[in-house]
């Protein structure tokens, strides 16, 4: 179950995988609490306004595949294999560049609700530039 503060501090996280039969509920409004932990900000953002309103309003728990339907879940994993599916992910992410990822992050969230002309002058100031690595990960890749 990810209801409430549990669904608040996912919505905090890069991705979402849940297993199947992984339930998701904003029950605030059950125990006549206000989320204040991003829900407000994070949930419209993630599944769209009308859906979060939905969910908000209704305390209404979601099933795994309504979730990743709606986009709430990035992906789901079968029943049993949800570690490993976190592996997978893992793995695929730790094989980039940290740099990368990390300056990516950064321009994310330095760009966010900007315009296309104002994002794209942020991105040319702000950039990073390249891993320390390049020219290994370059030669790497030109040896396969």
């Amino acid at each position: 179950m990810c209801f409430t503060g549990r669904l608040e501090l996912a919505l905090a996280a890069d991705f979402i995988i849940a297993e199947a039969g992984a339930r998701f509920a904003d029950t605030h409004g059950k125990w006549g609490f206000v989320g204040e932990w991003g829900m407000a900000l994070r949930l419209p953002r993630r599944i769209g306004l009308a859906r979060a309103k939905r969910m908000m309003l209704t305390a209404r728990t979601v099933t795994a595949e309504e979730a990743l339907a709606a986009g709430l879940v990035d992906e789901l994993a079968p029943a049993g294999k949800l570690d490993a599916v976190v592996a997978g992910l893992a793995g695929e992410i730790l094989a980039n560049s940290w740099h990368t990822n990390m300056a990516t992050k950064r321009m994310l969230r330095g760009t966010d609700g900007m315009g296309i002309t104002e994002g794209l002058a942020h991105e040319h100031f702000h950039g990073l530039g390249f891993a320390p690595d390049w020219e290994e990960r370059v030669a790497r890749f030109n040896k396969e």
